[in-house]
């Protein structure tokens, strides 16, 4: 239920942004996924926010996964073996987070011989390297991506100005596995990755330096034992680290004159012991415990300007998530039965909550090609993401729980059909319901970096600001998807469409009046194809639509001396102004962005060599130049009574791009 395999080679046939191949970008395109904004590879599942999203990359949770300030991921496809997304009815093996599984693993290294691809495109180059460490028996794989923008554009910075500025990320993937006896075998696999924006700026003796960093690493060793042709095990011990710098630092000439250092990290180290038991070929049970040591320093912010140090220094805090659960799989005639259980337990700051997670799927199939499916599904989530951004960015900031602060809780409900036609179609109807507790926003005026608590008398050595900068509320969703797909022949592809609804409500933000989320969309459809058209030459096709984004704008002008309010677009004449004027925003999220669309094209011409198998692809991002809208701001024009016109006049990111690259893949 609500389950969806993405094969890795479908991704790498899809038309993106600069031509970088994006599994985010892929599953946003499937039905009751959307994304943040223009080019964001920000996930909003099912009315869920990025931060609702459970990310596992080897079994390692990746926190942060971005690059470029959102506009792609960290996932490198050349590196994957599978991709799975669930989004509803979740097997009780997975806990923490409310509204999605991606579950990506990485390739294990072909034992038999050495294998490789290398690619160049407009943004990044790219390299896999493959192969035994011992043939048969062992094997290894590489993966690395880096950007070459700062490489590319520095000289020319530093020759017209004598400034240094730059920006790169790159990503390193690892895995290696060994065969120890028919019943064991080991895995060793990481992930490193990192993003960079810099600058140097130089005026006679003085420089001002800037430093704009983030990244993650895991660490996931796995172990595999096979006790008995009916039940086998997995134990692995996993490594999670995000951090996010900001640092600005001047000279005079002679001294430091002004430094600041804000930083964010997260720790985790973790175990996890999973059985899998199948007493008969239609009844398998699976059941294990998981736990994790948490440790957050949601923000430490130094500054020094001149002879004044402020230091904001937030504690160390450090929680233990932990779960025991089962789940179980019957087919019983038509009837298939998974039910499952989760006990969930945190701790920190001496409190300890103790929550149940019952879970439940079933299906009944009417013939072989028709079937009935329905599940529930209760999760909590015990860390939380605080954005003002309404998109997804590094700065958004990682918070725990806490004893004052009540883990998030989602219940979901869903039902669907699902059928198979002749020629390869499969068409599948769902829909559902989703009830969020505890959800936490920023106060209104609040900031992640809390400048107005640093300067406070009591603030230098406090450790939990931050906990007075947030509000919470509840959220609600709720809607229908439509996915027909077709998996075979020469033509392949899907149209999704999703039909919802998103709501919030915080006694502390518009005057505790219900309000839709900025990523509430009233329509949501995409049409994916692939057509090969000759044996060597693949073409692919992606549109997309969807309802404009619901953000806050000013409604209106109210002067201080008149209390009718001008609508919007605002007029007033500067000369009735007085102190008591103000704008009227009106209520929160109440007007709506442009809808959104786009058509990307590719094109790719294999060749086969003596050696290999060369890739030329040629694709186009919004092939038609939509003008889609990034953000809105106010413009004030004047006319010839004196009186000020403001209208709202928009941003946008991307027109067509046309983007080119090569690969070649060794046999």
């Amino acid at each position: 239920m609500s389950r969806i395999d993405i094969p890795v080679n479908q991704i790498r046939e899809i038309p993106a942004l600069f031509g970088e191949k994006d599994v985010l970008k892929v599953i946003q395109l499937l039905p009751g996924v959307q994304a943040g904004g223009e080019g964001q590879s920000g996930l909003y599942v099912r009315g869920g926010g990025p931060d609702q999203n459970l990310m596992l990359l080897d079994e390692a949770i990746v926190y942060n996964a971005t690059h470029l300030f959102g506009f792609f991921s960290v996932f490198n496809g050349d590196a994957l073996k599978s991709v799975e997304l669930v989004k509803g009815g979740f097997p009780a093996r997975y806990g923490g987070r409310l509204s999605s599984v991606i579950d990506l693993s990485m390739k294990e290294g072909n034992n038999q011989k050495y294998t490789g691809e290398v690619g160049i495109g407009l943004l990044s180059s790219r390299f896999t390297f493959e192969g035994p460490i011992k043939k048969g028996k062992s094997s290894f794989m590489i993966s690395g991506r880096r950007t070459y923008i700062d490489l590319l554009i520095q000289p020319f910075v530093y020759a017209a100005s004598g400034n240094n500025l730059g920006y790169y990320f790159y990503d390193f993937n690892a895995k290696a596995n060994y065969t120890l006896s028919e019943k064991d075998r080991l895995y060793l696999s990481g992930y490193f990755g990192k993003d960079n924006f810099y600058t140097i700026i130089r005026e006679d003796q003085a420089r001002l330096e800037t430093d704009f960093g983030w990244g993650n690493r895991t660490v996931t060793a796995r172990w595999n034992h096979v006790f008995s042709p009916k039940l086998f095990s997995n134990a692995s011990i996993i490594y999670s680290h995000y951090n996010l710098n900001i640092g600005l630092e001047s000279y005079d000439g002679f001294e430091d004159t002004f430094l600041l250092n804000y930083q964010s990290v997260i720790d985790d180290i973790g175990f996890k012991y999973d059985f899998d038991w199948r007493p008969h070929p239609s009844h398998q049970v699976r059941y294990g415990i998981q736990s994790t040591r948490h440790q957050f320093k949601p923000a430490a912010l130094v500054i020094k300007a001149g002879d004044l140090g402020l230091q904001n220094k937030i504690n160390t805090i450090n929680t233990y998530e932990s779960g025991i659960y089962v789940e179980d799989l019957w087919k019983l005639g038509s009837f298939q039965l998974n039910p499952g259980f989760r006990l969930s337990h945190y701790a920190v700051d001496g409190a300890n909550y103790v929550n149940p997670e019952p879970r439940l799927s079933v299906s009944h199939n009417f013939s072989s090609d028709f079937a009935i499916k329905a599940s529930y599904a209760r999760m909590y989530q015990y860390i939380h993401l605080l954005s003002n951004s309404g998109i997804s960015l590094p700065t958004d900031l990682w918070i725990p729980a806490t004893s004052g602060l009540l883990p998030m809780r989602s219940e979901q409900t869903a039902i669907g059909l699902a059928k198979d036609f002749d020629k390869g179609f499969s068409l599948t109807w769902e829909a559902y319901y989703k009830d969020m507790k505890n959800v936490v926003q920023y106060r209104e005026g609040a900031s992640f970096l809390l400048e107005d608590d640093i300067f406070s008398s009591n603030a230098v050595g406090n450790g939990r600001n931050w906990e007075k900068q947030i509000t919470r509320g509840d959220a609600w969703s709720y809607g229908m998807e439509l996915f027909l797909q077709k998996k075979s022949g020469p033509f392949t592809g899907w149209i999704g469409y999703t039909l919802s609804w998103t709501q919030m409500k915080f006694p502390e933000l518009n005057q505790g009046r219900p309000f839709y989320a900025r990523y509430d969309r009233r329509h949501d459809i995409s049409i994916v194809g692939t057509y090969k058209i000759k044996k060597h030459i693949n073409f692919a096709l992606t549109w997309v639509y969807g309802t404009g984004n619901a953000i806050t704008i000013a409604q209106g002008y109210i002067p201080g001396n008149n209390h009718q309010m001008s609508a919007f677009p605002i007029v007033w004449n500067p000369a009735l102004q007085s102190y008591n004027n103000f704008i009227d925003f009106g209520n929160r999220n109440d007007f709506r962005m442009e809808a959104y669309h786009r058509m990307d094209l590719g094109l790719q011409f294999h060749k086969v060599k003596e050696n290999g198998i060369r890739t030329l692809e040629v694709s186009v991002y919004n092939a038609y130049n939509q003008a889609n809208p990034f953000f809105y701001y106010g413009s004030n024009e004047y006319n010839n009574r004196g009186e000020v016109y403001s209208r709202l006049q928009k941003v946008t990111l991307f027109p067509v791009l046309p983007s080119i690259s090569w690969s070649f893949k060794f046999k």
